[in-house]
């Protein structure tokens, strides 16, 4: 996602004319390869953390994390979080 906001910022700023970036020019043998490398770069992040599996281990981290969070709220819900070592290693006391 970096890379495509640096793309889109490099863009604006060119139509914008400001910095540098405002004399650069679109031509193929130019400076287009300055516009655009920040998109390559990102199409080939993104191809590589899905064949990696990279994306899904994250979100499946993300799954667990919130599946443990709603077990740690239930038990303390039912009054037995003096049973239970949650995530962060603790028990709550008796109520």
């Amino acid at each position: 996602m970096f890379f495509v906001v640096l793309g889109v910022i490099l863009i604006v700023c060119n139509l914008m004319d400001w910095g540098p970036m405002g004399h650069w020019n679109w031509e193929l043998t130019g400076d287009l390869w300055k516009f655009v490398s920040p998109f390559v770069i990102a199409t080939v992040w993104w191809i590589w953390s899905d064949a990696t599996g990279w994306t899904k281990r994250k979100a499946m981290n993300r799954d667990a994390e919130r599946k443990r969070d709603r077990l740690d709220r239930n038990i303390d819900a039912m009054g037995l979080g003096h049973l239970h070592k949650h995530r962060d290693g603790k028990t709550r006391p008796k109520q």
